[in-house]
């Protein structure tokens, strides 16, 4: 019976509660896209990070993190690729030799990371052939040796397909050596820093130049089944591998960590100012609404209704008028975000903005179960704590009195 009441009442001026309703469902729903955007921008910028750039494990030399140094290397990297491979939760794994040179085109020269890779094994642990937007990722051979560089360094380099890169490395005895790559590939990522810092090689056609052992590498990249499995995995490859530096991409790219933390506190920040505002819009609209029915109130009290059930009848109001809005806002945001989560929102007017900190310009908002579920529960609380102001007015009418006022 009560629940009936207080439902009708809330319909009583239709108005009024329209206009509350919309402000909660629209900010609700505002607040909700706000976060799903800025969380699937971060998970987005992480799995770039993993699946491009780092992967989620890597092991080195603890040496070669200081000075980068080829004599710093592994030492029978195929044997512990195999070994790496048997782990459960292990998707693949490749062996890198990573160095820096000068790479110089017959107009300009600059700074570069080469990364020596076998294609086949670094196909299964990054996705960078998908990102090569001209020419092909060493699936062609040529007389010359194939390099593939990324859009911002070609660019800068003045290279296109088929230009010819000469690199200035150091070998393994100190002595500089020079060597001619043709541009086989260009790639882009979202990652406009990457993209101008490293370029890619065969190790079959690096190594002979710096005199390295093949079966040696200066970095592993392990991929994994799951990321949720990263902590576990890179416990256990230390504890294999003692005398190797293991670090998993929390550690090589911390950043990543801290903007995840920082969207997760900015996300609960918004919902506590979104219902801050909801929670004084509600208490002036439940005020208003006992104000003009201080007679009507007074009436239920002489006619029996006690204190507790005014006090019941009014707290349900309060929550049936957030909770409506709310969930209408969580509706409309669900079908919102489920939109454009499938088919991303581009941002191609300040993509060069995006890619300048390693984002795409093609962002898709993404929101758990588990965030709506808190918004409402947060919803609940904060209609209850809403009520006890407006409530405490009303049960401070005196029946006789209150059955003589003109509201």
């Amino acid at each position: 019976m009560i629940w009936s009441i207080a439902w009708r009442n809330v319909w009583r001026n239709k108005l009024r509660s329209f206009i509350i309703l919309c402000a909660v469902a629209i900010g609700l729903f505002g607040t909700l896209f706000i976060i799903a955007l800025d969380k699937g921008m971060v998970v987005q910028r992480e799995e770039a990070a993993i699946n491009t750039e780092i992967s989620h494990i890597q092991i080195h030399n603890p040496l070669f993190l200081q000075d980068n140094s080829i004599k710093y290397d592994i030492p029978d990297a195929t044997a512990k690729v195999k070994d790496i491979e048997k782990v459960e939760g292990v998707k693949a794994v490749t062996a890198r030799l990573v160095v820096t040179a000068m790479a110089s085109t017959a107009t300009t020269g600059t700074g570069v990371t080469i990364i020596g890779i076998n294609p086949d094994m670094e196909k299964k642990v990054t996705k960078l052939h998908e990102d090569v937007i001209e020419g092909s990722y060493f699936d062609k051979e040529s007389r010359t040796p194939q390099i593939v560089v990324g859009e911002k360094l070609a660019t800068k380099l003045g290279a296109r397909l088929g230009s010819k890169i000469v690199l200035t490395l150091t070998n393994t005895q100190g002595v500089l050596t020079y060597a001619l790559f043709r541009v086989g590939g260009i790639y882009k990522t979202s990652n406009t820093m990457y993209n101008e810092a490293n370029a890619f090689v065969r190790t079959s056609d690096l190594a002979p130049l710096l005199g390295f052992n093949t079966e040696n590498a200066t970095e592993i990249a392990v991929l994994l089944d799951n990321t949720g499995e990263t902590d576990r995995i890179t416990d256990l490859l230390k504890n294999e591998f003692k005398d190797l530096s293991v670090q998993s991409w929390k550690t090589i790219q911390p950043m990543l960590v801290t903007l995840s933390a920082i969207m997760d506190e900015f996300s609960y920040l918004m919902m506590i100012i979104i219902l801050i505002a909801m929670a004084f819009g509600i208490i002036n609209t439940m005020l208003m609404a006992i104000l003009e029915r201080v007679r009507e109130i007074g009436m239920l009290m002489a006619v029996g209704m006690n204190r507790r059930r005014v006090a019941i009848m009014i707290t349900l109001e309060t929550v049936f008028l957030s909770v409506t809005g709310a969930v209408i806002g969580m509706a409309v945001s669900y079908v919102t975000i489920r939109l454009t989560g499938t088919h991303g929102l581009n941002f191609a007017a300040v993509a060069q903005g995006f890619e300048a900190y390693g984002n795409s310009a093609l962002i898709y908002p993404m929101l758990n179960r588990l965030d709506y579920i808190v918004l409402f529960v947060l919803v609940i609380m904060t209609a209850l704590i809403s009520s006890v102001y407006p409530v405490h007015k009303a049960l401070r009418f005196k029946p006789a009195e209150a059955i003589r006022t003109d509201t």
